[in-house]
């Protein structure tokens, strides 16, 4: 059959006709290429080389006479050639090398850059090898007519400087580096000369540094091209470092001071951020009398110069108000706080009454980098806190920090998010005034700003639930619904993304809130949710950071109905479900239960259903289980769990008997000798076990406490029930005995010294009594029953029919102890009373209670007897 080809409607007017022609003719030339890229037979037969060489020779003979990106892949594969044969490739390869650099193009030059650069830093030859054989050949190429190659070049010589010894620094860098700094070479040569300076001075001494490297600094920072100005002065940071402060007040202060009144705004700039680098090595006068001069009117001339000033000026204020804090007077202080909050809002305020088109392309121009400003801006935001002092943050900085936060720009709002955990640290008490800023935030419309904010949200949600001494507790109840809202929010967007990375990092992050809300909140809004993507996700890190995650919410969950219903899903939809992909993700789950649990938590529930899984039909679940199974049997104490050990090791004894993939039985037997080998702990302390048993010990505590905790709060609510019971009752037999005396005086009125009425009483009562004896006794009969049907840990059809039938009936406080007298000898037998039995108790009771009922009647008949 031929396919059903559907033509669309089709215009095959001129106008239109000519457009499918352009169409296809794009179509032909895109194909050309292809047909020219392909080679012909001369061609493939020069790049063939013969396969009987060696690696060596194959290197030589392609550099020789090869093509040049055969020769490149020679270059890149130096560090390859030096970790199999050194002294071959350096006797025969490296010269070769040496000698195509020289007609070399750019491409094979930046890979022989980062070839060399690979050689020293794995270490494949000694320093003193590595100096003679390929420091000439890099020097040799810093001044190559490519600024990209220049400047590869230099990278890998600055990351030589330090491996080398100073003898060879001096010799080989140091001294031809005076005839280079001269003004008479070429600008290209100056400029690599200042970078090597600043690398040159952690090399070297304070008084070597002052006698050969500083004259050359001072006639370089007085070069006549700008560029070279402003490139020494980016390194004197780096000799100031290395020189210390004394001689950084006399020589490089000064030259400092000359370039930030220099010529050129780049000069200037690069002397501007040197200042504020090396505030803390100036005293209080220098910064009062030299720094903070130059700083202010810096300040003052950057909104009347080029942008880019005011991006760097930005950047840098944080720094410069917190290091001349101390010497700003109010005023002073004011200014640099106004022109913070001028920087922060620049770019959103709208020119009124210019329309030119000049001016819209210029506004998009200076668009990026009114940005950039601001989010340097939110970058330097917790320094503004310090600098303004956080107990005057509502009055001062709340307005900024609310603009900011609703900034309509991404990386804005994104750097907000990264400092926010420091913006929230500083505030500490007053950390309450800015939960609707996280709320907004963590429903941003933008994933990125999720991401940033979720890398400290826990320590975030810690500070708004319980950080400070003014927030009480009406804030914190109020801000809790609006936190739960937002953060369920957040995880539906980054679950319905792409971005599963930060879907990942959310349920990651989502671990802590146990210790933020209370346990139903986590129930009704989280803990379900967790198990649906457990269930529906289909990216298995994701599956994971979930199953974690609903893991610890188990591990805090507070009510034990609660728990055992998330227990119950856990074993029905993962462990028993039909996929066998949530099969896998059950074992998953398991051992992030034996992690976070203790081990007769894991024990209790889900020892056996693991087990259960050696008898699964898919071979991958399987296969998982069985490299579970050592740390399955990590779980168990002996003699307690005597009976599970023995169900583990009938497992074993059916996989190693009846399984019949080659490569699940592979790992059984593997997996059998390593649990051989395994020893087992006992109920007592064992020394080589003892901190994993004090650990263990600590987490059952932590679980009897929880159970314990709910137990007595169901013990006071029933106190509270019968407490009103036993109330209502009072009054109902208060109400009685009134009612009773007055009908008795009548009585005694209208029939005097009728004496035999009292004895006829007390025989009603007796009568009474014993009905309400029998009736106590049936009424006991399915609680007993209850009890039958409650776990038994020596079982697994008890642990199966416990897990299925867990609800109202089957409480935990219910221990295994109370039921070991149940059990027979043989623990493979189930535990349970038979039904025979459970009917011979309940026709015994029957006849016992038809018995008193009878003695209560035939009581009644002698009583009336005696009346009559």
């Amino acid at each position: 059959m031929h396919p059903i080809i559907i033509f669309s409607k089709m215009d095959f007017s001129q106008s239109n006709l000519f457009g499918y022609i352009e169409d296809l003719q794009e179509l032909t030339i895109i194909e050309r290429p292809v047909r020219r890229s392909l080679k012909t037979p001369e061609e493939i037969e020069r790049l063939t080389v013969d396969e009987e060489l060696s690696d060596i020779e194959r290197a030589v003979y392609l550099l020789s006479s090869g093509q040049d990106i055969q020769g490149t892949s020679v270059v890149a594969n130096l560090p390859v050639l030096m970790r199999q044969n050194p002294a071959e490739t350096l006797r025969r390869v490296l010269p070769k090398i040496r000698e195509v650099l020289h007609v070399a193009g750019v491409e094979m030059q930046l890979t022989a850059a980062v070839s060399f650069l690979t050689v020293l830093q794995e270490e494949l030859v000694s320093i003193h090898t590595y100096s003679h054989s390929f420091l000439h050949i890099i020097l040799q190429h810093l001044e190559h007519r490519d600024a990209g190659v220049s400047n590869a070049w230099l990278e890998t010589l600055l990351a030589v400087i330090e491996a080398l010894p100073k003898e060879t620094v001096r010799h080989e860098i140091l001294n031809p580096l005076v005839s280079k700094a001269q003004l008479s070479q070429t600008l290209q040569s100056r400029l690599v000369s200042c970078k090597i300076m600043g690398k040159l001075a952690n090399k070297f001494e304070a008084h070597i540094i002052k006698r050969d490297i500083l004259p050359l600094v001072k006639s370089l920072c007085q070069d006549a091209e700008f560029e070279v100005r402003s490139c020494m002065c980016r390194q004197l940071e780096h000799i100031a470092q290395a020189i210390g402060a004394e001689l950084t007040k006399t020589v490089v202060l000064p030259e400092l001071v000359e370039l930030a009144r220099d010529e050129g705004s780049s000069v200037r700039l690069a002397a501007f951020e040197t200042l504020v680098n090396l505030l803390d090595m100036f005293d209080a006068d220098d910064r009062s009398q030299t720094v903070l001069p130059l700083v202010k009117s810096f300040c003052e001339k950057s909104f009347k110069a080029d942008e880019t000033i005011l991006v760097s000026l930005s950047f840098h204020l944080g720094k410069l108000c917190n290091g001349l804090y101390g010497i700003f007077t109010p005023e002073q202080h004011l200014r640099f706080f106004e022109f913070y909050k001028k920087l922060s809002t620049l770019g959103l305020q709208q020119e009124n009454g210019h329309n030119d088109n000049q001016l819209q392309v210029q506004t998009l121009e200076q668009e990026k980098k009114y940005i950039l400003i601001r989010k340097n801006c939110a970058y330097n935001f917790p320094a503004m806190i310090v600098f303004v002092d956080p107990k005057n943050f509502h009055l001062e900085l709340y307005s900024i920090f609310f603009c900011l936060c609703h900034d309509p720009e991404v990386p804005v709002r994104h750097t907000m998010a990264l400092s926010f955990y420091e913006v929230a640290k500083l505030l500490n008490s007053g950390v309450y005034t800015i939960h609707k800023e996280l709320v907004t935030l963590l429903q941003d419309e933008s994933l990125e700003v999720l991401d940033a904010l979720v890398g400290h949200l826990p320590e975030i949600l810690e500070l708004m639930t319980n950080g400070g001494e003014n927030c009480g507790s009406e804030n914190k109840l109020l801000s809790i619904p609006d936190l739960i809202t937002a953060l369920t929010t957040a995880e539906q967007r980054a679950a319905t993304s792409l971005k599963w990375r930060t879907h990942e990092k959310l349920l990651q992050k989502y671990a802590c809130l146990p210790h933020i809300i209370s346990s139903d909140q986590i129930y009704y809004r989280f803990l379900h949710r967790m198990l649906t993507i457990i269930l529906t996700n289909n990216v298995l890190p994701v599956q994971k950071a979930a199953a974690r995650t609903l893991c610890v919410y188990l591990r805090y969950n507070r009510k034990q109905e609660q728990r055992h219903e998330v227990i119950q899903k856990l074993i029905e939809q993962l462990g028993q479900g039909k996929s066998y992909w949530n099969r896998l993700r059950f074992l998953d789950t398991c051992e992030f239960i034996m992690e976070l649990f203790s081990k007769s938590f894991f024990c209790k529930y889900f020892f056996l259903p693991v087990l259960e899984l050696t008898h699964d039909p898919v071979a991958n679940v399987r296969m998982k289980l069985c490299y579970l199974l050592p740390k399955v049997k990590s779980t168990l104490r002996i003699p307690t769990d005597k009976h599970l050990l023995q169900q583990l090791e009938l497992c074993i004894r059916k996989l190693l008997c009846q399984e019949k993939d080659k490569d699940v039985l592979t790992i059984v037997k593997r997996t059998v000798l390593e649990l051989d080998r395994m020893e087992i702990s006992v109920d007592a302390f064992q020394k080589r076990f003892y901190e994993n048993d004090l650990l263990d010990q600590e987490k059952e505590r932590q679980e009897h406490l929880l159970e314990m905790e709910q137990l007595e709060k169901e013990k006071q609510q029933n106190e509270g029930r019968s407490t009103n019971i036993n109330n209502k009752i009072f009054e109902k037999k208060r109400r009685d005995s009134k009612t009773s005396s007055v009908l008795a005086k009548s009585i005694t009125l209208s029939v005097p010294g009728s004496s035999s009425a009292t004895p006829a009483g007390k025989e009603d009562k007796k009568s009474k009594l014993v009905r309400s004896q029998s009736f106590s006794t049936q009424a006991l009969h399915p609680k007993y029953n209850t009890l039958d049907k409650c776990p038994n840990k020596s079982s697994a059809t008890g642990y199966m029919s416990s897990v299925s039938g867990m609800g109202k009936n089957c409480m935990l406080p219910f221990t295994d102890d109370s039921f070991r007298t149940h059990s027979g000898g043989n623990s493979g037998n189930a535990a349970f009373p038979s039904s025979s039995s459970r009917n011979l108790y309940n026709s015994a009771d029957q006849k016992s209670s038809g018995n008193k009922e009878i003695q209560s009647r035939k009581m009644n008949i002698k009583s009336r007897k005696s009346n009559s």
